[in-house]
């Protein structure tokens, strides 16, 4: 968590280090300094070698539907907004079902702590991921992007992808690879912008959670008195 200006920012990317695990057979984290001032270049100048579905990132429709939109042309209102912050206490390895979801949907972005994957630089296959049914049943109240603390809205061994489809179907976004074990449920207001990426199916984001901003009190909002102005004084004419 950091804070600037009275500003309270909740950080929910993993850090990204040659030690984070991707998914098996993708193509790891590297990162390699062509230049560095500690070798006594008059710069350090850096570059990046990794899949786009790096710790924090979200999902293009490229990556699960031919034809579909690359993440350059996603609209990036879907990223940021109020969101929902939701705990679910479900068995690793299961899909996560509308009966799970016990808190009303009020917010048009979802996240769901899972905590089925603790660990960002310790693989395990077994984390929880969405249904289809989940999926629709959200897109009924309204959401446009769902997110997670686990690597993919669908289990590990699904080839078919079921639950992307389903976002397909519904054009939302997704985000994956979320870290909310830090983060109470609730409304926030969510910060996930991905990079203009020309043609790609996926982007890393720096995910952030802002608290949403007080709603004036009843009184603030409601009272007469409170609307209308002072009454001026009598005026004394001389």
């Amino acid at each position: 968590m950091s804070s600037h200006h009275d500003i309270e920012i909740l950080d929910i990317s993993p850090v990204v280090s040659p030690r984070i695990e991707v998914w098996p057979g993708d193509v790891a984290y590297r990162h390699d300094e062509s230049l560095t001032i500690d070798q006594g270049d008059h710069l350090t100048l850096g570059s990046m070698h990794s899949t786009l579905h790096v710790g924090a990132h979200a999902d293009a429709p490229r990556h699960y539907v031919r034809g579909g939109q690359s993440i350059a042309e996603r609209d990036l209102a879907l990223y940021y907004g109020p969101c929902q912050v939701i705990a679910v206490a479900v068995p690793r390895g299961t899909r996560i079902r509308p009966s799970d979801v016990r808190t009303v949907i009020s917010r048009p972005r979802v996240l769901f702590r899972t905590e089925t994957f603790p660990d960002p630089d310790a693989w395990n296959r077994d984390f929880a991921s969405l249904s289809p049914e989940l999926v629709d049943f959200l897109a009924a109240q309204g959401v446009r992007l769902v997110g997670i603390d686990t690597p993919s809205i669908d289990p590990f061994d699904d080839k078919v992808l079921e639950s992307h489809h389903a976002v397909a179907r519904h054009d939302m976004a997704i985000l994956e690879g979320l870290l909310l074990a830090h983060v109470a449920p609730g409304p926030y207001v969510l910060v996930a912008l991905p990079l203009r990426l020309t043609g790609a199916d996926a982007s890393p984001v720096r995910a952030a959670l802002v608290p949403e901003p007080a709603s004036p009190s009843p009184v603030e909002s409601t009272s007469p008195a409170a609307r209308e102005p002072a009454p001026r004084p009598p005026r004394e004419d001389v």
